[in-house]
């Protein structure tokens, strides 16, 4: 059984690997299927931080890795910090810092996270929300790298395809856009200025990773 991926809009996704659905930054999940076995959470901003989603995607044995601000609001879970390896229910999660550093909306101090995720023969990067940082050009052995692109708060097009062509993934999908910030147009310049394979995903859409 392969991998699915599916962007639930903005900056949350879900993956699906035989017996592991993992969620990343739920935020207006429109049904409440209660099957998460993980849910990712990069920081306490409302937009990716969201209790109520939590609790639409949880069932009774999810469990919550996030950054010790979010696990203090939410009240239960185990806190990652930056570059802290942490392996869970045969889940493999590697943290990477995510900041501004030049801009005041996500400051190093807070440790705030992105994540390298391991599921089945696959390494998966969500950068969370970040501008391009020397721990991110570090960040290699990626088959998807999950990019945001919407500018304002994080990367823009072209600091992410900057980004990954550092990264070197094997493929990219930008998000952070279509909601709050950004449009499908920086998506689009992501896709044209960026050396690997993109795919510029549909809010609701799932793909296979092979």
């Amino acid at each position: 059984m392969g991998i699915s991926l599916q962007w639930l809009g903005h900056a949350s996704f879900k993956i699906c690997h035989e017996d592991k659905v993992i969620y990343i930054d739920p935020w207006k999940l429109k049904e409440s299927p209660h099957d998460a076995t993980l849910v990712l959470v990069s920081h306490s901003h409302y937009d990716h931080y969201s209790a109520e989603d939590i609790a639409r995607a949880s069932g009774p044995d999810t469990k919550l890795i996030a950054p010790a601000d979010v696990v203090e609001k939410q009240g239960n879970g185990q806190a990652i910090k930056p570059g802290q390896k942490i392996e869970l229910n045969g889940n493999k999660v590697t943290s990477v810092p995510a900041y501004n550093p030049n801009k005041q909306f996500h400051p190093k101090s807070n440790n705030w996270v992105g994540f390298i995720i391991e599921v089945g023969a696959k390494r998966i990067y969500y950068a969370g929300d970040t501008d391009l940082t020397a721990e991110m050009k570090a960040v290699e052995d990626i088959d998807i790298a999950l990019l945001p692109v919407g500018g304002t708060y994080t990367m823009n097009a072209e600091d992410a395809a900057e980004a990954a062509g550092y990264i070197k993934p094997k493929q990219a999908i930008p998000y952070h856009w279509g909601d709050i910030v950004g449009s499908r147009k920086e998506a689009d310049q992501f896709a044209e200025m960026s050396q690997c394979k993109v795919t510029v995903m549909s809010a609701g859409e799932t793909i296979n990773i092979e």
